[in-house]
């Protein structure tokens, strides 16, 4: 059996974690059975060369080796991919095809993102796992197939089962042996490693000088999340390669190639979802305003009564100022209209444009029912008061109708047309 060291020089892999040690141990040892394999681990931590060691010491290194990334395929193809199909199955089918299964009989699949299969095609996945056998596409004679089956995904496998986004008999038949790879923020001591190799390579490639990072470039290295892993990695130390001048990259130069958002490793906490509480919250708040707004018509209510009953009405203003302003003290600065601000609280006093008629009415009328809601006991028509309080305020103006509708807090034309209405 290949040692730990020998087998990362013969797979290009750096790095002396522990965490990573151990994953290639696990599939060094189960390399030489057929038991299913599942890979973990986040997206650009190398999942692909776990497959790739596992299949190079089992029996079956001399048959083929096929990878297959299962998020590439679209849903309608995926069955036909695998398992292939007959002449005739679909649309587009001119002749019989071989699926994955079939062309790597003998030997290893590896199927990567294994999360995104739909759930049709993992039952046809069980059915392998389980006995070796599959159909065709459009086909009822059934193949048998002799794979090894190394899968590999970035999901929370235990999220998708819970959600029933993938099948649990399937996630237990694959997972016989799980090899977790480690993201690379939890191999601080691999970071600089890898990048040195990095550069390395990229000087050949395009024959360069190698770039260098200088102290504080190498500590704004380790301090980075990674969230891309060793592919950002990669990525970074090809960028610097063939764009900076200078070989020796400075801490400035190298933040300048970091994504902003993800310059530091300090742990975040992101709320995915609303709790209850926050439901019964917004209840809450929600049944304040209802009752808030129950009150102020109450007093609405009081207020009109108390200036039907009494002919001095700026008494009434006075004494009822507060209230005046808590309903309708933000309506002149919502809209720019140049009349008074309204003496008598009265539900058809409302601040809307004069070119909205329609809306005014409709919402005057909407008022009046909501009082009417809230107080059944009282059985005044809103209507006969505001017929009464536009005759009161034309015989105290002695018919001026700008006069008046300036007392009333609503427009000359709009108390126009309530003359017309009610005949006055």
């Amino acid at each position: 059996m290949e040692s730990v060291q020998a087998i990362k020089q013969r797979f290009g892999i750096i790095g002396n974690a522990p965490s990573l040690n151990r994953a290639i141990e696990k599939a060094i040892q189960v390399a030489p059975t057929d038991i299913s394999v599942l890979v973990t681990g986040e997206s650009g931590v190398g999942k692909e060369s776990i497959p790739k060691i596992i299949h190079q010491l089992s029996h079956r290194k001399h048959n083929k080796y096929i990878a297959v990334n299962c998020g590439a395929i679209p849903e309608g193809t995926i069955d036909s991919e695998l398992f292939g199909h007959e002449k005739g199955a679909f649309t587009g089918a001119t002749q019989t095809r071989a699926g994955y299964f079939e062309v790597a009989d003998g030997g290893t699949i590896f199927l990567d993102e294994v999360g995104e299969l739909p759930l049709t095609t993992q039952v046809r996945l069980l059915r392998v796992l389980e006995n070796g056998e599959f159909l065709k596409v459009g086909s009822s004679k059934v193949q048998k197939t002799n794979v090894r089956i190394v899968a590999a995904t970035n999901v929370n496998m235990q999220e998708a089962i819970e959600k029933e986004k993938f099948r649990e008999d399937l996630y237990y038949r694959l997972s016989t042996v799980d090899i977790n790879l480690p993201p690379l923020r939890e191999r601080q001591g691999d970071i600089h490693l890898l990048f040195r190799k990095f550069a390395s390579d990229f000087a050949l490639k395009y024959k360069m000088p190698t770039v260098k990072l200088s102290d504080n470039a190498v500590q704004v290295l380790l301090k980075h999340r990674w969230g891309g892993n060793i592919r950002q990695l990669r990525n970074i130390a090809e960028q610097l390669s063939v764009l900076e001048q200078n070989r020796t990259i400075t801490a400035d130069v190298l933040r300048s190639y970091l994504p902003a958002s993800a310059n530091t490793n300090l742990p975040a906490v992101v709320k995915t979802s609303k709790s209850e509480s926050d439901f019964s919250s917004e209840r809450e708040i929600l049944y304040k305003v209802l009752f808030d707004m129950k009150s102020d018509l109450n007093d609405l209510k009081k207020l009109t009564m108390e200036l039907m009953k009494n002919d001095n009405s700026k008494d009434v203003e006075k004494n009822n100022e507060s209230l005046i302003q808590k309903i309708y003290g933000n309506d002149d600065k919502e809209e720019n209209f140049d009349y008074q601000e309204p003496v008598v609280p009265d539900t058809s006093v409302l601040s809307i444009p004069e070119h909205n008629l329609e809306a005014e009415d409709t919402i005057i009328q909407d008022k009046y029912h909501f009082a009417e809601e809230i107080q059944e006991e009282e059985t005044l028509s809103l209507h006969d008061k505001e017929l009464e309080l536009i005759k009161k305020s034309l015989e105290r103006h002695n018919g001026k109708r700008k006069l008046a509708a300036a007392e009333l807090g609503i427009s000359e034309r709009t108390l126009y047309r309530k003359i017309k209405q009610y005949d006055l």
